[in-house]
């Protein structure tokens, strides 16, 4: 039997991506820009991308797109993705677009849209833009009604002034702290180096050129970290931070040297602020337990979303809480600073939490619930992944499941989760347990298991 053929092209409410040249192209981006202009209404629309070598044309095409409805660009140029959205609000936007892969490999790239209130759509309104999309019939402008274009290149500035008024830049620049960054040659080789100095701290980069492509894979996992766990090592770094190619996830490399993993991030940020103002937190299921722990140890409680950061924010808005995130991505969301992830404000947060607390990072670590948290993912059509998950829902119904994305099982020794991705098209699995041991053996098994049925 022939294997599915798997197609590169992803429509979700984390936007439209795929590789360049093969199912993603400008064609298709300037015709998604108009769907989207048109579902926003003519307006001002903010537009940003990372610094993938096919973002230049494909800004142009979104640029076309946007000024055929009648819209008015406002072009923001390299900028981390959270820049876009909180530009959105600062200009009273009709929406923005965000030309980013985000974690995917180079050769993809993608269409983020952000609606006016600065937040990702929804899974409803992503449905709306793309019924227009597919009906194709667009009201494009005459020439006398074209606006023009307009630019803006501070606004990562407006950005930074904004994190820096929420927290202790005081304290956190009387530590004069040694940092290394790992900027991916994405955004922040740009912005991380100005705004950690802005902070007070010594900074050491690792791979911060902007036209060399990503000299790393572009996920900031413990496997992708090996230039930046030594360059913290060999300078004696208090803390080591490492970017995505555009700026909203976030790893920390501890005083040691070694990765935290990516669930530490929204870990970090969730102890720190809980611990100034116990209130809700709200993350998705595909985090680590460990959050639950430390929320109760506040007498705060947990809300679970579907993966997705649309979804978190939209969990975060429902019950109230101020902080949140991602942890399979190490991506945190203040909404105090604003409803979406942001690398600069987990940065922020784990130096004011390192300035205020006095102690280093290894030793907060030890302070932390430990859990061993693993991945894999598997190549694999949606349909395949569709029904692995229904037969594991079967199998496993004895056992308390969650339903709520993919499928999650929690068992005696930990928890699993199994979800097709919104990203790429792929499988993903994640299994957590306190024993390294037990995640391990869970590991191997459910792999064993999915792989026999896709």
């Amino acid at each position: 039997m022939k294997k599915d053929l798997i197609h590169s092209l992803k429509f979700s409410e984390a936007g439209v991506r795929g590789i360049v040249g093969e199912s993603f192209s400008p064609l298709l981006t300037t015709n998604l820009a108009s769907a989207f202009g048109q579902y926003v209404g003519a307006g001002r629309v903010i537009v940003g991308r990372d610094t993938r070598l096919t973002g230049e044309m494909l800004e142009n095409s979104v640029i076309a797109g946007l000024l055929a409805v009648g819209c008015q660009p406002v072009i923001l140029g390299i900028v981390p993705t959270p820049t876009v959205q909180m530009m959105v609000e600062r200009y009273n936007a009709s929406g923005g677009i965000a030309i980013t892969a985000s974690h995917n490999p180079a050769e993809w790239n993608a269409l983020k849209f952000i609606g006016p209130r600065g937040m990702f759509l929804d899974p409803g309104e992503s449905e709306e833009l793309f019924d227009i999309y597919t009906q194709g019939d667009h009201n494009y402008c005459s020439e006398q009604d074209l606006r023009d274009l307009r630019h803006d290149a501070n606004a990562f500035e407006y950005h930074m002034r904004r994190i820096f008024k929420e927290v202790d830049v005081k304290a956190i620049r009387e530590q004069k702290f040694k940092v290394a960054v790992d900027c991916c040659n994405g955004v922040g080789a740009l912005y991380s180096k100005r705004f950690l100095e802005e902070l007070g701290c010594e900074v050491i980069t690792v791979f911060d050129v902007l036209d060399k492509g990503f000299e790393r894979e572009p996920e900031p996992i413990a496997d992708n970290l090996g230039a930046l766990s030594e360059a913290v090592s060999k300078n004696n770094c208090a803390v080591g931070f490492a970017h995505d190619p555009d700026g909203d996830r976030m790893a920390v490399i501890a005083d040691d040297g070694n990765p935290l993993g990516v669930q530490y991030t929204v870990l970090l940020a969730v102890d720190h602020v809980l611990s100034e103002n116990p209130a809700p937190v709200a993350v998705n299921i595909q985090t680590t337990r460990a959050v639950e722990d430390i929320a109760e140890s506040y007498g705060c409680q947990v809300y679970y979303s579907k993966v997705g950061e649309i979804n978190v924010v939209d969990k975060m808005i429902e019950c109230g809480a101020e902080i949140g995130g991602e942890g399979n991505s190490g991506g945190v969301i203040w909404r105090r600073i604003h409803p979406g992830r942001d690398s600069y404000v987990a940065m922020a947060l784990v130096l004011e939490m390192l300035a205020l607390s006095g102690e280093k990072l290894t030793e907060i670590r030890e302070s932390l619930p430990g859990y061993c948290n693993l991945s894999r993912k598997y190549s694999c059509s949606a349909y395949r992944a569709r029904e692995a998950v229904l037969h594991l829902a079967e199998k496993y119904k004895d056992y308390k499941i969650y339903r709520l994305d993919g499928l999650r099982i929690d068992l005696p020794a930990g928890w699993v989760l199994i979800r097709p991705s919104n990203t790429e098209p792929v499988l993903r699995l994640n299994v957590e347990a306190a024993d390294p041991d037990e995640a391990a053996i869970l590991m191997d098994k459910f792999s064993e298991e999915i792989q026999s049925l896709i």
